[in-house]
């Protein structure tokens, strides 16, 4: 053995064994505790722990994720009436309406837009918030799209054999969308005539008769309109035509719900929905009546010259056979 060999092992045999649970003298690591940093001054490395981070795994469940998110934010229901910012858009307005996982606001200028309900996408009183469907239950009686008392749990009626015609398919689903509820509780069937051109036709193949009666909806019934016309050639005494002045269905939808101040006048020799689609910015009559029918929910977002038409027809086809003249 070298002079240097036996050097080396005599101090071996004087360095002290590390003890378990506390520093090795001559080591230049060390444990850290939670808050430990490292040490820059002495070159020592120091493991330090961190709060775990929800959105550091990617492929953690994503609804682990909104949970967080969630968590992250105050909750604020959505009520009617309640100012928010979207903040990704920046649209800025107030609730008007709630459906699913949807919430429709609409500006001061009347402009509507829709947006989902995610976590943390809305800002409402100034701090960052996360809409949910309210959860306060009302003490009054709940009220139906045409604003009439809600029947809870009824079935559908079955059908009664009065009828209510309209014009068109657009017709048609704003009566479902609006009075559907209502109709169903009567047993009332609508049905719809494509035009009105074989008006008389189609009122003979129906037979009206007392109990049996046929109300017809009608765009554009101002007098001496070929719609008057029509109207006036098909008088029966079970038989009711009444309408709006409007030369189309879709101005019967309040122009503020779609962003406007008022319908535009479209000039003579121009097709109207042509017209309208580029007030509104949309490419054709298809994308624009699905703008103009996502923007009704109610009653209120109709003019009262279609609301009130609709209701006449409802009431006189609905009237007890002892109301029906012989």
């Amino acid at each position: 053995m070298t002079p240097a060999s036996e050097a080396r092992q005599e101090q071996s045999h004087q360095r002290p064994l590390a003890v378990e649970g506390e520093p090795d003298p001559e080591c230049s690591f060390r444990r850290a505790g939670p808050s430990a940093e490292r040490d820059r001054s002495s070159g020592t490395v120091v493991l330090v722990s961190r709060t775990p981070d929800p959105w550091a795994d990617v492929l953690a469940d994503p609804r682990e994720r909104a949970r967080a998110e969630a968590n992250r934010h105050p909750e604020v229901e959505a009520v009617v009436g309640l100012g928010v910012v979207h903040r990704a858009s920046g649209f800025t307005g107030r609730v008007v309406g709630l459906r699913a996982n949807v919430v429709t606001l609409q500006s001061k200028s009347g402009q509507v837009r829709m947006f989902s309900l995610l976590p943390g996408a809305f800002a409402a009183g100034g701090r960052v918030a996360t809409l949910v469907r309210p959860r306060v239950v009302s003490t009054t009686a709940s009220r139906t799209t045409s604003g009439s008392v809600a029947v809870p749990s009824h079935r559908a009626r079955v059908a009664r054999t009065s009828r209510i015609l309209v014009e068109g398919i657009h017709d048609a689903l704003l009566v479902e969308r609006v009075w559907g509820d209502d109709l169903r509780v009567e047993g009332v069937v609508v049905e719809r005539l494509d035009g009105i051109d074989h008006l008389a036709a189609e009122i003979a193949a129906f037979g009206p008769a007392p109990g049996r009666r046929l109300g017809v909806l009608v765009d554009h019934l101002v007098p001496g309109t070929k719609e008057s016309r029509l109207a006036e050639e098909v008088a029966h005494p079970h038989v009711l035509v009444t309408g709006t002045p409007f030369v189309d269905v879709w101005q019967a939808v309040r122009p503020a719900v779609v962003g406007l101040t008022h319908w535009p006048t479209v000039p003579k020799g121009q097709d109207w929905k042509t017209g309208i689609c580029r007030a509104l910015g949309e490419p054709d009559p298809a994308t624009c009546w699905r703008r103009i029918f996502g923007s009704v929910h109610s009653y209120a977002d109709l003019e009262p010259a279609l609301v009130g038409a609709v209701e006449r027809l409802i009431d006189f086809v609905t009237e007890p056979l002892s109301a029906d003249p012989r």
